[in-house]
Order: structure tokens, then sequence, then C-alpha cells
């Protein structure tokens, strides 16, 4: 379990420092104000237009950093610092979750997965661990009976998780690249607006790599402890 520990404090560390950095270059590009003076909850409206996108609504959500797309009601949830400001982290954030309506409303596959995926993770990632460590404890690492099929099927949830944080990897990746693309070619942002908004959404980017690395480390850990003890 050490091992565990270990593996976990430093992806706790890594992800720390992404998510720390993400921070502070957030705050400093809200201190970029837009020249065209439109808030978030414009800019968001406007992307949605532009896309021809009518049946979507932008909807202000408490909270920091809280800002989502749902595809169920179809809304573009921003955050109050997003959907009120006029600055260049808004108009990334705000353009960003735009981009996940226009996936959904062009069928965007990698989107569709994920969202088929969204059920099964929700029910399964929170008892994962707790199934391979229990077989663990029933003897797994042995082979022996019981224990070790719980142990696997604790690995299938996990699996399941895992994979689901790597399609989430290109979902966000393209959205990002559509609310950059979106904002260049529309002239929506100066050039020091629009290097601002690529910096803040490659920071935010890296939180989704580093969880999936960190999804596969500890499948792979507990894989081995299952696993490696068996002859």
């Amino acid at each position: 379990m050490i091992g565990y520990y270990i593996l976990i404090g430093a992806i706790a560390l890594v992800s720390w420092l992404v998510s720390n950095k993400l921070k502070q270059k957030f705050k400093k590009y809200s201190q970029v104000q837009l020249r065209n003076g439109m808030s978030g909850k414009e800019i968001a409206e406007k992307m949605l237009a532009d896309h021809g996108i009518t049946d979507v609504e932008v909807i202000s959500t408490p909270g920091q950093l809280t800002d989502h797309y749902n595809p169920k009601n179809k809304t573009v949830n921003l955050s109050e610092s997003v959907y009120n400001q006029r600055n260049a982290a808004a108009a990334a954030v705000a353009a960003h979750e735009c981009g996940h309506a226009v996936q959904h409303a062009q069928a965007y596959s990698w989107l569709q997965t994920r969202s088929t995926l969204v059920p099964m993770v929700s029910v399964t990632s929170g008892m994962s661990q707790w199934l391979v460590i229990g077989g663990l404890v029933l003897g797994a690492a042995a082979g022996v009976g019981m224990g070790y099929w719980v142990a696997v099927a604790g690995l299938i949830f996990m699996a399941v998780a895992t994979i689901f944080s790597f399609i989430t990897l290109p979902v966000e990746y393209d959205a990002s690249n559509r609310a950059l693309a979106w904002l260049k070619n529309k002239n929506m942002v100066s050039q020091e607006e629009y290097a601002g908004s690529e910096d803040a959404l490659k920071w935010a980017a890296r939180t989704y790599l580093v969880a999936a690395i960190g999804a596969l480390a500890s499948l792979l850990y507990w894989a081995l402890q299952v696993f490696g003890g068996r002859d």
C-alpha cells in the first residue's frame, strides 16, 4: 500500500500544480478586457447563433470554474465570473462550452461515446477501488476463488472509468479548437486577447490530461497487485 500512497501523492501534487497554474492563468487573463465589450453570455449566444444553434440556452451557474454544457437540457452553464465578465478568460470559457454545444449539434462521435459511458461511470467509479481492495483481502493476489473475481470486477469498473477519462481528452481539446477557431475567424478578439484565450484553454485541457494519466496509473497499480502475486 505504501507504493500506492506514493503514486497517489505524486499524482495529487501534479494535479494541484496544474490546477493552481490554471487559476493563475485565468486570474491573469481576467485582467485583459475585451475590446468589443461583450460579456461571456453575449459571446456564447453569438457563437451559438453563428453555428445556427437556436435550441440551446445560456444560463448562469454558481461557483468558480463550474462552467459546463448540459446535453440533457441543452444549456450552456457559465459561472458567475464568466457569465457577466468582459475579458479574455471569460471569452475563452464561454466559447469553449459552446464548442461542446456545437459538438452535440453536429453529433461529434467522441462526445456521443462519452455521453453513453456517463451513466455507467457514475455508478461504478465510486465502488471500483473498494471492490479491488476487498478482493485482495479475500485472497485475489493468490488467485483464490471469490476474492479474485471480486477484484477483477473492480478492475473492470476501474478500466471503464479510465477509458472514460481518455475519451474526455479529444472531446475537450476539440471544443477548445472550435472555440479558438471561431474567436479568430470572426475577429471576436484582438491578437493579445486571442493569445490569452489560447493559453487559458491550454492549461484547462492539461487538467484533463493529468486526470487521465492518474486514472491509468492507478489502474495499472491495482492490476499489478491483483495479477502480480499469482504464479
